[in-house]
């Protein structure tokens, strides 16, 4: 496998599009994407979507996305895997330049979620859980996030208060992202008060849904000039998926995300890296709890101590661990298919030193993401380095 490179992105913001449709929410963000990177066409096209097919009656996105942005012709196909979704289609357009298949490829992820009523939503969200025994009683994945944070809360003697440093910090990041969903600072009393969605999850434990789309650029590594335009060469040093269970109770342990270590482990074996080696970190916060398993998987914390991260200020901008830079799922919103794209593009942005007021001071030069797809069964983990 040659080097990869990733020489554009382009987002649009997460919002409710009511006058944009799919195939323009994508265009927008490879329009953009292609105009950073400097190219007009490409080799394939990778779409990263869950929900087109119940939510907007469109399938086949591959060569409706294709077509609109001016790239009839071309290889084009949409890949999902649930939440995991944009991830998933990275990791497709990765192998695919990588093993020389292709020259280049776009991948985009795209999302458009709030044209449908909650409750179908819901349930369209639910088919990434196990049909039979999780969807089928009832269960939604707010539901499912509840049983396991409230799990954890007896397992290791948490108190439900000492998540808020998760929301917190992802509010106060997305200040400063002119991209993300929500833009108000909140605070821990603000927490506490929120309203109860699913005991013990709290409308301020949740990430809000959007639409919203995302593009990466990808070329081979030795096509790209250090210092081109200015920047450092971001390249992809390592990507790494792994499964478990659809349905929670099927684990061995509903605590620990299995998916999430692994894939962690062989994306840090890739890349000749540790936890330690990690200068920011994406992760995938749809739930407060989420974020606590997601941190102790990938190896920055102990089992049973992701909250203690936040409670010792090691999750901001200036902490050991810098989460959710540009507001994470919880406040730059959760497109779900799309979120993967966003994460890779935000660690991209503080790599090449363009974060603006939520720039990294230290200036990372390594950086990870994790996405995940349903509540842990598929989870791909992402590193970038700046050369």
């Amino acid at each position: 496998m040659r080097d990869v490179a990733i020489l554009g992105i382009g987002q649009t913001p997460i919002a409710e599009h009511w006058e944009k449709s799919l195939r323009v929410l994508a265009g927008e963000a490879v329009f953009a994407a292609l105009a950073d990177g400097g190219r007009e066409r490409v080799d394939g096209l990778f779409v990263g979507n869950m929900l087109s097919g119940p939510l907007n009656r469109q399938e086949n996105l591959g060569a409706l996305i294709s077509d609109w942005v001016g790239l009839r012709g071309v290889e084009a196909v949409k890949i999902e895997a649930a939440c995991g979704s944009g991830g998933a289609a990275l990791r497709a357009g990765l192998m695919a330049v990588g093993s020389g298949a292709m020259e280049s490829a776009l991948v985009v992820g795209v999302e458009k979620m709030t044209e449908t009523v909650g409750p179908q939503t819901t349930a369209a969200l639910a088919t990434a859980a196990d049909a039979d025994w999780e969807a089928a009683m009832g269960l939604s994945f707010v539901a499912i996030n509840a049983l396991v944070m409230r799990r954890y809360l007896h397992e290791y003697g948490w108190q439900h208060h000492d998540f808020a440093a998760f929301s917190i910090n992802a509010h106060a990041n997305a200040l400063h992202n002119p991209n993300a969903r929500l833009h108000d600072a909140i605070t821990a009393k603000d927490y506490s008060r929120a309203r109860m969605v699913a005991d013990p999850i709290n409308l301020l434990d949740a990430s809000p849904i959007g639409d919203g789309a995302a593009a990466l650029l990808l070329v081979p590594a030795e096509q790209v000039t250090a210092g081109e335009r200015g920047r450092p060469v971001i390249t992809i040093a390592a990507s790494a998926s792994a499964t478990d269970s659809l349905a929670v109770h099927d684990r061995r342990d509903p605590l620990w995300l299995s998916a999430g270590y692994e894939s962690a482990r062989r994306a840090y074996q890739q890349a000749g890296v540790g936890p330690t080696d990690i200068q920011v970190f994406e992760l995938h916060d749809a739930f407060s709890i989420m974020a606590a398993l997601s941190l102790e998987a990938c190896g920055f914390a102990e089992r049973g101590q992701g909250p203690r991260l936040g409670l010792e200020n090691a999750i901001g901008l200036t902490g050991r661990v810098p989460i959710a830079t540009g507001g994470g799922l919880k406040a730059r919103g959760h497109p779900v298919g799309a979120t993967g794209v966003y994460q890779v593009l935000e660690v991209a942005q503080q790599l090449r030193g363009e974060a603006g007021a939520a720039q990294i001071p230290s200036q990372p030069r390594v950086g990870m993401a994790q996405n995940i797809g349903g509540s842990g069964a598929t989870i791909l983990t992402h590193i970038l380095r700046a050369n």
